[in-house]
């Protein structure tokens, strides 16, 4: 059965992989060889995934450490998807450097991983809130290291492909916040409730609308504005992951669970969710 302590060696081979095909990427007429070697690398980090879920009979989307397993996979697929469509030769190279910092976070500070799901957890809604969220964070990442890009060389094509990658990553994050919404109809008895998680939700929800109806109607009039509102809406999505939970409004927060532990004395134990 995998278990957490597994995970060292599946997160190396898997680096390892990506490091290689950044690489290649970086290469000329390596491309395909690049490709292969990333795709393995995802391959490998999603076996893990996949193994640690059924070793948990839970799906691991319950901490933010889990969750970070999910933004690693995810924004090597979507540097992977970028780097076929568009073929920056360093988008490989970015994508892995930041999938190295959430993998080096669970290794140093790993935590508490069990079977326990809270009762508003078991729901269907779940596994597709947090996954839909975690791949527009994943997607828009990307769209972050291009807006950064444009501020440097090629500010059009570049945000002309930040356009598409935050066309994509503003969807997921739409479906995240209505399947959000029915869940917690679900769980609590209203769609919104104004928790600071789901203020954050909104306001980033709102710069990345901004910046699409910007670029819609101004264009190459914009580039910098345009540029910073990307910049921003990922400092917001910081805040909506795992920023917000060190707000002292969040101390009572919906999206912090509590669950009387088995020991002697019934000591509360406080899980916060993630998303």
């Amino acid at each position: 059965m995998t278990t957490w302590d597994d995970f060292g060696a599946f997160a190396l081979t898997a680096l390892l992989l990506w490091a290689a095909g950044a690489v290649a990427a970086a290469l000329r007429r390596r491309a395909a060889l690049a490709a292969v070697l990333t795709a393995a690398g995802i391959c490998v980090y999603a076996a893990f995934i996949a193994a640690y879920w059924a070793g948990l009979q839970r799906p691991p989307l319950r901490t933010i450490g889990e969750t970070r397993l999910w933004y690693a996979l995810f924004i090597m697929v979507a540097g992977l998807a970028t780097f076929a469509r568009w073929r920056y030769r360093w988008i490989l190279a970015f994508t892995t450097v930041m999938a190295a910092v959430f993998t080096a976070m669970n290794l140093l500070r790993p935590e508490i991983h069990d079977q326990t799901l809270m009762p508003a957890l078991q729901s269907g809604w779940f596994v597709p809130h947090v996954t839909v969220y975690i791949f527009a964070y994943a997607v828009l990442g990307c769209a972050f290291l291009m807006a950064v890009a444009s501020l440097f060389s090629r500010p059009e094509r570049c945000l002309a492909t930040a356009d598409s990658l935050t066309c994509v990553g503003a969807a997921f994050l739409t479906l995240g916040l209505l399947s959000g919404a029915l869940w917690a109809k679900d769980a609590w008895g209203d769609y919104w409730s104004w928790d600071p998680k789901e203020t954050w939700a909104a306001a980033t929800w709102a710069i990345y609308l901004l910046y699409i109806h910007l670029r819609l109607r101004l264009r190459a009039r914009c580039r910098r504005l345009a540029a910073a509102l990307l910049i921003a809406g990922f400092a917001c999505l910081q805040m909506c992951w795992y920023g917000v939970n060190y707000l002292p409004a969040a101390k009572g927060s919906i999206h912090v669970y509590a669950q009387a532990a088995p020991q002697e004395g019934a000591v509360l134990s406080r899980i916060r969710f993630t998303l």
